[in-house]
This record gives C-alpha cells, structure tokens and sequence, in this order.
C-alpha cells in the first residue's frame, strides 16, 4: 500500500513539475517578446539581429521580406516601430518550438506619417543551443474587438 502511495506522488509531483515548466518557458518566450519590441521600437537592430534567425521571414500589409530587409527597415526607420501595446498574448510550446499571438495596438511611424493599427500578430520561435531564434514575424490586421482564443484545456484537446 505504501508504495502505490509513493508511486501517485511521483506521478503528481512529476505533472506537477512538467506544467510549471511550460509555464516557465512561456513566461520566458512572453517576455522575449515584449523586450522585441522594445528592441523594435529602439531601432536596436544589433540585439534584434542576434534574435531574428538568418532565415527568418517577416510578413506585413505591404509585403514579406527576410532578416537583412527587415532590419534595414527598422535601422532606416522607413518603418518605425514607435509603441506596441501588448492587449493579449497567448503561447503554445511545441517541444522546442514556441508559437505566441499577440493581439496589439501598434503606432508607428510609416511614409512620413503616424499610423495606429490593430494587429494580432503570430511570432514562431525555436530554441537552440544558442537559445529562442525568431523564425518568423506575421501582421495580421484586426479589429480592436478581435481577441485570440485561449488555449484548449488538455481534455478538450483529446477529442
């Protein structure tokens, strides 16, 4: 009897333990994030460089482009990322890939002019040996009352 009470605590503290790790891992992508677009907003494209994947892709309203693009637009300020404010955020792991959505208002500075949008915008990350690269950076233009779903709960995934 004693040792079927042993084994049910491993087991507990072991999901226990796994479901503070992804809770973990996602604080960690959800604050990458938030320091991205600071970076952006900063037009500190050496931090950005080190983020973005070499192969990574950006898509926006007016077009997709690669990692050097991107970062020449951002250190040109031919778009300039002034203030994103984060509404939501939701992220899914993956083994070692993480997806996070954020539903944003974003002002920036574009063609001479001030704009303010409504984006969600999905980031796809992966870790390596040299930590979280970003893959990819995708606008999605919404409306303010647009929101993102929140995660399945693991019983309604099964089915």
């Amino acid at each position: 009897m004693q040792k079927i009470f042993i084994g049910l605590f491993l087991i507990m503290l072991s999901v226990q333990w796994s479901f503070a790790q992804k809770s973990t891992i996602e604080q960690e992508v959800t604050q990458l994030s938030k320091e991205k677009w600071q970076w952006m907003a900063d037009k500190k494209v050496d931090k950005l460089a080190t983020l973005f994947h070499d192969k990574s892709k950006f898509v926006h309203m007016s077009g997709t482009w690669n990692k050097e693009r991107e970062l020449e637009i951002i250190e040109s300020g031919s778009i300039w990322y002034k203030q994103a404010d984060v509404h939501d955020v939701v992220v899914e792991i993956f083994d070692n890939t993480a997806v996070l959505w954020n539903r944003i208002t974003l002002v920036a500075h574009v063609r001479g002019n001030d704009v303010s949008n409504e984006f969600t915008v999905t980031e796809i990350y992966k870790k390596g040996e040299d930590g979280w690269k970003l893959l990819d950076l995708t606008f999605s233009k919404v409306r303010d009352t647009h929101k993102i779903a929140a995660k399945a709960s693991p019983e309604k995934e099964k089915h």
